[in-house]
């Protein structure tokens, strides 16, 4: 099976302070980095360090080679990644602050650009069994939702950012929706009617950060439950993109959703203990090393 990845692809430039500014204030940051990021390319990345065949299938301007190169090293397949004469490659401004909690403002760019004609030879090879992970970043996502789900794929839909009207569009469409705490409460705050058992949807995977993670099958009523693993956090940018990425690719290989769970849920404990988004993102030997230390319960 394979995993395709219609994803946003954003260079991050990353802020260290002592503490997030309010509104009207100035800081001077502690430090400056710059590095990958977007959720899209975070998610491909975990996939295919798990191990899945990873396509991304995404947009950027026409400069920043690098990043090119940094996805295939990971071993993302990037040939389906556009080049755009004038639109920037998105890009994020990230404030981190002393304890790893984070303030984060995107420019889309080209991620916002890409039409459903360029899309339409990449989607056109989705095959059964395989998955389309898809965020709130890009535009094109319903089309490609709709298409990947006729196909007999499954679709994965994490949504975020969180827009409610983007929800309700491709809801028809998904297989899992993936949505953290917040997003999980505003989601049942803004469709009062729809119990997490009446979404239209065959699963509901919640990720609470340090509360650990849960999914639902919302087709047999079964609750899966994964307690988050004890680490010291640095910086927990891309964590839940790394659990969507781990989770689809081993979901993708045909382990149970318990199995799944718990590869998802080290590979994000071992990244929030690095500096980065993308560039944080654990190989599968290591979260593999990682889980031989923790206990199986």
């Amino acid at each position: 099976m394979a995993i395709w990845n219609l994803g946003s692809i954003n260079i991050d430039h990353v802020y260290r302070l002592d503490q997030l500014p309010q509104p009207g204030e100035t800081l001077a940051a502690r430090s400056y980095t710059q590095g990958l990021g977007g959720k899209g390319a975070n998610q491909s990345i975990a996939a295919a360090s798990a191990g899945a065949d990873t396509h991304h299938l995404g947009a950027m301007g026409p400069a920043d080679d690098w990043v090119i190169d940094r996805l295939s090293k990971r071993g993302v397949v990037s040939t389906d990644i556009l080049r755009m004469d004038g639109q920037v490659t998105g890009h994020a401004i990230i404030l981190l602050d002393a304890g790893a909690e984070n303030a984060i403002v995107i420019h889309p760019g080209a991620n916002r650009a890409i039409t459903l004609g360029m899309l339409a030879g990449p989607l056109s090879e989705i095959r059964p069994g395989d998955t389309l992970l898809i965020q709130n970043e890009t535009s094109c996502q319903v089309e490609a939702a709709r298409t990947a789900r006729a196909a007999g794929a499954r679709v994965i839909y994490s949504a975020a950012p969180f827009d409610i009207a983007a929800v309700r569009a491709i809801l028809p469409h998904v297989t899992i929706l993936a949505v953290n705490a917040g997003e999980a409460e505003a989601l049942f705050a803004a469709l009062p009617n729809d119990l997490p058992g009446d979404l239209p949807v065959e699963g509901l995977l919640i990720t609470r950060g340090s509360e650990g993670a849960e999914y639902r099958d919302l087709t047999s009523g079964a609750v899966h439950r994964q307690a988050a693993f004890r680490v010291d956090p640095v910086d927990t940018t891309g964590a839940g993109d790394t659990f969507t990425g781990y989770f689809a690719a081993s979901l993708d290989r045909g382990d149970p959703v318990s199995q799944a769970l718990r590869l998802a849920s080290g590979a994000a404990a071992l990244q929030v203990t690095r500096p980065g988004a993308g560039d944080a993102i654990p190989a599968l030997a290591e979260v593999q090393d990682f889980l031989g230390g923790q206990p199986s319960e």
